[in-house]
C-alpha cells in the first residue's frame, strides 16, 4: 500500500507507516497542481495532509481509498466529492486537545497581565510598572465555553484549576438531558440553555465550535451584542465560525479585549504577509494558528495516524471516518438464511437487480463450523411477491428469508 504524505510529518510517524509495511512517499511540500501530478505518479491509495486542500481534481488524480487528516478538522477536504466516490475521510479527533487548550488558557493570562505589551515595551528600553501592575486577575472570574467537544473539556479542567466558575453551551445538552447531568457533575460547572445566555453571564468567552454549515458565522453581531463590556473573547477554534466585521465592531463599542489564534483570511503557506484590522486595534493578541503545534501532540497525532492507516491496511476498516451516513435510504431488509457455499448471494443478488432494487449495506454472519450463514442485505425498496418466491425457490442452498420492513 502507497502512502502520499503531502504536509509536514512527525519522523516518528514515517518510520511508524513504514513498519506497518507501507511504501511512503514523503513530499510536505505539494499543494494545487502538484499534489495532483503527485497522486498521478504516485499512484497512492492513502493521502496523508495536515492543511494542505484536498480538491476534487486530487480525488480523480488516482486510486485514492482513504484520505487521513493529521489533525481534527476537516473543513479542507472535498467531503462531498470524497463521499460521492467512495474514498474514506478520517481525522484523529481529541489528539490535540491539550496543546489547544494549554493554548487558550495562555491567551486568557496574557490578556489579563498583558504579557505582549510588557514584553514589547522592555524590549524597547522601557520601565512601567506603574502601568502593568493594573490587572484584575482570573480568580472567580466567569469562563464561557462555546461548544463542550474534546478541547472545550480539557479547558475547563483548567480553568476550575485556576478557581474560575464555568459556564458551557453545547447543542448536543438541548436533547440530553442525562448527559448534561453528567457533565455538570464530572466538571463541576453549569451548562446554559442558550449561547445568549451563556455570553451574558461570562467575563471571558472562548469559542470551541467545530466549523460545519451550522456554526460559519455563529458568533455574529447578534450574539456579541451579549457580551459584557470590557470581556475577554478568545478564539482558538476556526476563524470561519466568527463574523469578523461583527467582531471588529463589537470589540471597538465594547472595549473587549481578544486573544485570537485563528483568523477569517489566513495565508495559504506557513509564511507571508498578513493583515487583519483585527490585529491593528489595542487589547488584542495574536497567535499564528499554532494551537495544536506542540511536540506532544504532533507525536500524539502521528501516532493516531499510523493506527487508522494500519487498521485499514490490515482489516479494511477505518477509524474515525467522518464521511459515512449516519442512515442509509435503505427501507427494507432482506434476511436470508442459507448454506455457506458458492453462488448463494450471487442467486440472490441476481435477482435483486432483475427487480431494480439497490443494495445499500450488506453483511454475511457464519454460524460455527462454516456451514450455515445469515445474509442482511438493507434494500432501497421491497421486492416484489415474484422477486421474493424466486429467491425462496431457485437455489436449493437458501435456507428460509424474511423481508423485514425499517
Amino acid at each position: 500500500m502507497t502512502v502520499l504524505v503531502a504536509d509536514k510529518f512527525e519522523q516518528s510517524g514515517l518510520d511508524g507507516l513504514k513498519a506497518a509495511g507501507c511504501d511512503v512517499v514523503y513530499q510536505p511540500d505539494v499543494s494545487g497542481d502538484t499534489l495532483v501530478e503527485a497522486l498521478r505518479t504516485s499512484r497512492a491509495s492513502v493521502l496523508v495532509v495536515r492543511s494542505t486542500q484536498v480538491t476534487e481534481p486530487m480525488l480523480d488524480a488516482g486510486p485514492l481509498a482513504l484520505i487521513v487528516r493529521a489533525g481534527a478538522g476537516v473543513n479542507t477536504i472535498d467531503l462531498a466529492g470524497a463521499s460521492k466516490r467512495g474514498i474514506y475521510v478520517s481525522n484523529c479527533p481529541g489528539k490535540n486537545a491539550v496543546a489547544v487548550a494549554e493554548l487558550a488558557m495562555a491567551l486568557i493570562l496574557a490578556l489579563d497581565r498583558r504579557i505582549a505589551d510588557n514584553v514589547a515595551e522592555l524590549r524597547a528600553g522601557l520601565w512601567n510598572k506603574k502601568e502593568y501592575s493594573k490587572a484584575r486577575g482570573v480568580y472567580g472570574r466567569t469562563l464561557g465555553l462555546l461548544g463542550f467537544g474534546n478541547i472545550g473539556q480539557e479547558v475547563a479542567r483548567r480553568a476550575r484549576a485556576f478557581g474560575m466558575p464555568v459556564l458551557v453551551w453545547s447543542r448536543r445538552f438541548a436533547t440530553d438531558a442525562d448527559e448534561r447531568a453528567r457533565v455538570e457533575e464530572a466538571f463541576d460547572l453549569t451548562v446554559v440553555d442558550t449561547p445568549e445566555a451563556l455570553v451574558a453571564g461570562a467575563d471571558i468567552v472562548s469559542v470551541h465550535l467545530a466549523l460545519g454549515k451550522d456554526t460559519r458565522g455563529f458568533v455574529n453581531q447578534a450574539l456579541l451584542s451579549h457580551m459584557k463590556p470590557g470581556a475577554f473573547f478568545v478564539n482558538t477554534a476556526r476563524g470561519e465560525v466568527v463574523d469578523a466585521a461583527a467582531l471588529l465592531a463589537a470589540a471597538t463599542e465594547k472595549k473587549l479585549r481578544l486573544g485570537l489564534d485563528v483568523f477569517a483570511a489566513e495565508p495559504s503557506s506557513a509564511t507571508g504577509a498578513f493583515v487583519d484590522p483585527l490585529v491593528a486595534l489595542p487589547g488584542v493578541y495574536g497567535t499564528h494558528h499554532i494551537g495544536a503545534s506542540t511536540d506532544q501532540a504532533q507525536e500524539a497525532i502521528a501516532g493516531e495516524t499510523v493506527r487508522i492507516i494500519r487498521t485499514f491496511k490490515e482489516t479494511g476498516r477505518v477509524p474515525n471516518v467522518v464521511n459515512l451516513a449516519r442512515k442509509t435510504p435503505a427501507t427494507h431488509m432482506l434476511v436470508v438464511r442459507h448454506r455457506d457455499r458458492p453462488g448463494v448471494l450471487a442467486h440472490v443478488f441476481d435477482h435483486l437487480r432483475q427487480a431494480q432494487l439497490n443494495v445499500q449495506e450488506t453483511e454475511n454472519i457464519i454460524f460455527d463450523g462454516a456451514q450455515a450463514a445469515v445474509a442482511r442485505i438493507n434494500l432501497d425498496g421491497a421486492p416484489p411477491d415474484a422477486t421474493l418466491d424466486a429467491l425462496r425457490t431457485g437455489h436449493a442452498d437458501v435456507l428460509d428469508l424474511q423481508l423485514v420492513t425499517l
